[in-house]
């Protein structure tokens, strides 16, 4: 990259440009996951759709490695890249709702919090998400799961249009009536295909649910989860709820579950008593709450600054076996920071057929996942094993499928499999709009050519 390049580009760019020498360089290069620290050539933050446009075209121009930061909250750090550019949309976060149609539109750059603090005050909710500073758009491209999944569906199922910048610097809009497949890979396929500068979504009507923390001591757990799993299956769509190993604030072991319930908080309160009835539990923080404050209850859990790393594996069905293997595994960890999280999805995400989108696994309810969190980078090597262990062991359980935003750094056979079987279709869209793999820092469909590594 010649100087000509980079002064020029400084000129016509309107946002912020950083190479390594400039202040603030350090600090726009973090992110939330302290285990990802790469060093780019060039971080260009954008103002707007033009500036993403310039960066596309400089990026291609000079056959730099392009990585696309929306939130930076994805956990195998694909925000960023070593020696080549990030086009950084964290400063794109506006959000517009239109309360007539409750339509809102999103730029890229958004978190979770952002989308919730402007529906909100007009009593709605975007279903995505259970953790506020998420991005939209990473979440979003993985498909999106969160509090209103069951009733509402995945994040991609109330995705209406999104604008993308692509690989040839064009700005199209992506939708049911406009490049439709595009919009169908964009539900589910990751970043493969451009860089989304904006997202729209039909909000539901959503403003007060029924939510918090039931904990229990661990020695609890085997039958608290057993409960739980018997209990989600008969639970009405209003209800998810997810459960999880972890620990309190003074260290000792204990097990949880988290519901959600977006109905009448009435009705809620009956439909919710059986499982607060179950096995006295030594905290019953479950009460009505506005949807934002539900959306942050476990953002303290997944501060900045710590080190994660995460292995997860999608199930048909939770046997006694299995949750016995995986509290066995729990009890072993070695952080008291890490976590195992049950997860379970289906009812109206369950009902979206598996090729109406890009998103494969519609039939695999459950989600488990080895969350893997510490302080120390000595210690890396440490817990890293525990939670791959953790998922090695759950293979004879599991449908060897992923959810794709919860995938770590993985080989591209794992890759494969979180897109299933519809990854021959998904490859026909990456050709046609992405076919030198310009796009290739994400969970990337290779068609075995690209441009220089940059």
């Amino acid at each position: 990259m010649s100087f000509v390049d980079i002064k020029s580009f400084r000129s016509f760019f309107h946002g912020q440009v950083f190479e390594p020498a400039d202040v603030g360089y350090d600090e726009a290069r973090q992110i939330w996951n302290a285990s990802v620290g790469k060093h780019p050539s060039v971080i260009a933050r954008c103002s707007g759709v033009a500036d993403v446009v310039a960066a596309v075209n400089f990026g291609r121009a000079n056959n730099l490695l392009t990585a696309i930061r929306g939130g930076g909250h994805n956990v195998g750090g694909r925000a960023l890249c070593d020696d080549g550019l990030v086009i950084d949309l964290s400063r794109m976060r506006s959000v517009f709702v239109d309360a007539s149609t409750r339509r809102v539109r999103v730029q890229g750059g958004a978190t979770l919090g952002d989308i919730d603090r402007e529906t909100h005050v007009f009593g709605l909710a975007v279903p995505c998400g259970i953790v506020s500073k998420t991005g939209v758009g990473g979440l979003t491209l993985g498909g999106g799961v969160g509090w209103l999944v069951r009733k509402y569906g995945m994040s991609i199922d109330n995705l209406l249009s999104s604008q993308v910048v692509t690989a040839d610097g064009k700005v199209l809009t992506a939708s049911a009536y406009e490049n439709d497949d595009l919009f169908w890979a964009l539900r589910g396929g990751g970043g493969n295909f451009g860089a989304v500068t904006c997202f729209e979504f039909q909000a539901r009507a959503v403003a007060t649910v029924l939510g918090g923390l039931l904990l229990y001591h661990r020695g609890m757990a085997i039958d608290v989860i057993r409960h739980f799993r018997d209990y989600m299956a008969s639970a009405p769509d209003e209800l998810t709820a997810y459960a999880a190993l972890l620990h309190a604030p003074d260290g000792s072991p204990l097990v949880g579950v988290i519901p959600c319930y977006c109905g009448s908080v009435a009705e809620g309160e009956r439909v919710l008593e059986p499982l607060r009835k179950f096995g006295n539990p030594i905290v019953d923080g479950i009460q009505a709450m506005p949807f934002p404050a539900m959306q942050s209850l476990l953002g303290p859990s997944f501060p900045d600054g710590n080190h994660n790393y995460w292995k997860s594996t999608l199930q048909l069905e939770l046997s006694d076996d299995a949750i016995s293997a995986i509290v066995e595994h729990a009890n072993r960890l070695n952080s008291p920071l890490s976590f195992v999280v049950f997860e379970y999805y289906g009812g109206a995400a369950g009902r979206v057929s598996g090729e109406a989108t890009a998103f494969p696994h519609r039939n695999l309810p459950w989600d488990i996942l080895f969350l893997a969190q510490w302080t120390d980078p000595a210690q890396t090597s440490m817990h890293r094993d525990w939670a791959r262990s953790g998922e090695e062991m759950l293979r004879p359980f599991s449908q060897n499928a992923h959810l794709l935003s919860a995938l770590d750094v993985e080989a591209e056979d794992v890759i494969k499999t979180a897109f299933g079987s519809n990854f021959p279709r998904l490859a026909a869209v990456k050709k046609k709009y992405d076919p030198t793999n310009f796009f290739r820092v994400n969970h990337n469909i290779n068609l075995g050519t690209h441009a220089g590594a940059g």
